[in-house]
């Protein structure tokens, strides 16, 4: 690994450490009420409390994974929904003309103001929570597809058509793949959508994940879960990110050198 490589991680690495030896002088000191803000190692305990005992009868393990089926399950029917309409509409004015109104009108509203509609049709269980968490995701990865596509030169497009290709041919072997970078790119915009939605779809009638932990310690004034919880959130979607990025490398190695 490199030098220039290497110098940012450290950095970052630094001003973690930096952050981290703040806080702890803060709360050390007294500065600031262990209700507000609680000292590391009495966030620490919680977490290890949670690993242990787990939290409401339920383990943490249960919590993340709850939380992480309902991302999963919402983020792949936007990924099975989303590329394909997002390749129609790219290349189809008519599919876009029908499809944009409708997009456009949901996408800038707040999740909890349609949220309780969806609570309406589809019950207090999983299903609305995962539509809703499919809604927040689809939107931009939609918009980043469609936008893919457009860019695709029609060079290539007018080359593989003279040399006989079908429509089904060009649309797999042209341009889907010249828009794999879009489409990674809006996969991460949309995951993040998705996750920082979450924490609103385990708001109502949930008792596990981890959105609705962080939430119902804060009605107990429990600070130090409350903060183990964002923490854990925080080093997920990191995790998540990660492994979006590490897949993109793999399948698309020639996004930024074009």
């Amino acid at each position: 690994m490199n030098r220039k490589a290497v110098l940012p991680r450290i950095v970052s690495l630094a001003a973690v450490l930096l952050a981290l030896t703040a806080w702890w002088i803060v709360t050390a000191n007294g500065w600031v009420k262990p209700l507000f803000l609680p000292s590391p190692p009495d966030v620490w305990r919680a977490f290890t409390d949670m690993v242990t005992s787990g939290y409401k009868g339920s383990p943490l393990a249960l919590h993340i994974w709850d939380s992480m089926y309902r991302l999963g399950a919402a983020f792949a029917l936007a990924l099975l929904t989303a590329v394909p309409l997002g390749i129609l509409s790219g290349s189809n004015k008519w599919v876009q003309a029908a499809l944009y109104p409708f997009i456009e009108f949901y996408r800038p509203l707040p999740p909890l103001a349609y949220y309780t509609v969806l609570v309406l049709w589809l019950g207090i269980e999983d299903a609305s929570k995962i539509m809703l968490l499919f809604l927040a995701a689809f939107a931009p990865l939609y918009i980043a597809v469609v936008s893919g596509v457009k860019r695709v030169p029609s060079d290539r497009i007018n080359g593989a058509r003279s040399l006989g290709a079908s429509k089904w041919k060009i649309y797999v072997h042209i341009i889907l793949p010249s828009c794999l970078p879009e489409i990674f790119i809006g996969i991460r915009t949309a995951v993040g959508v998705a996750y920082t939605t979450l924490a609103a779809a385990e708001m109502v009638a949930a008792v596990t994940g981890i959105g609705w932990m962080v939430l119902d310690a804060s009605k107990f004034l429990r600070s130090d879960i409350v903060f183990a919880g964002i923490i854990m959130m925080g080093l997920i979607a990191i995790l998540i990110d990660i492994a979006i990025r590490s897949l993109e490398r793999k399948i698309v190695p020639w996004s930024g050198k074009e």
